[in-house]
């Protein structure tokens, strides 16, 4: 059975990259998803391997539900603000729909001021650093303009 036959015989749509809203019962082929999301294949499959996204197969066609795509969504999102992926995965293993998920966003608030934190931290260093670059190249740009080191 194809994949548009599974997903067809499921009552379900098989997601084209296209931009708009994404219904719940649409599934997404991995090339579909990779380019709306602007990663690669093999981001997908690693993000598989380590049990963060969780997709239908059939036979070596994955299909990604709506599930798999929100929670990709927070993959991407974790790593773009420095999250390791082993916290995004304490962070999303914590989700239960049949519960008023607390303690998810407990800990997501603790590690995300945590994040915060250490930014900070690194911008302040960031920061120095310029300024020392600032310093250092304008003491070199007056020893160049000193007579006889032009060249």
């Amino acid at each position: 059975m194809t994949a548009n036959a599974l997903a067809e015989n499921a009552g379900i749509t098989i997601m084209r990259d296209d931009n708009g809203p994404v219904p719940d019962n649409t599934v997404s082929r991995i090339g579909d998803l990779a380019g709306q999301f602007g990663i690669t294949l093999r981001a997908l499959r690693f993000y598989e391997d380590k049990g963060l996204i969780n997709p239908q197969r059939n036979g070596t066609t994955r299909l990604y539900s709506h599930r798999d795509r929100a929670r990709l969504k927070l993959i991407l999102l974790g790593r773009k603000v420095g999250f390791s992926l082993r916290e995004v995965k304490q962070i999303l293993d914590l989700y239960d729909p049949s519960e008023s998920n607390a303690t998810q966003l407990r800990v997501t608030l603790e590690k995300t001021r945590n994040q915060q934190d250490k930014l900070i931290s690194q911008r302040n260093s960031i920061d120095e650093a310029i300024s020392e670059v600032q310093k250092l190249m304008s003491t070199v740009t007056e020893l160049l303009e000193k007579p006889g080191l032009a060249g």
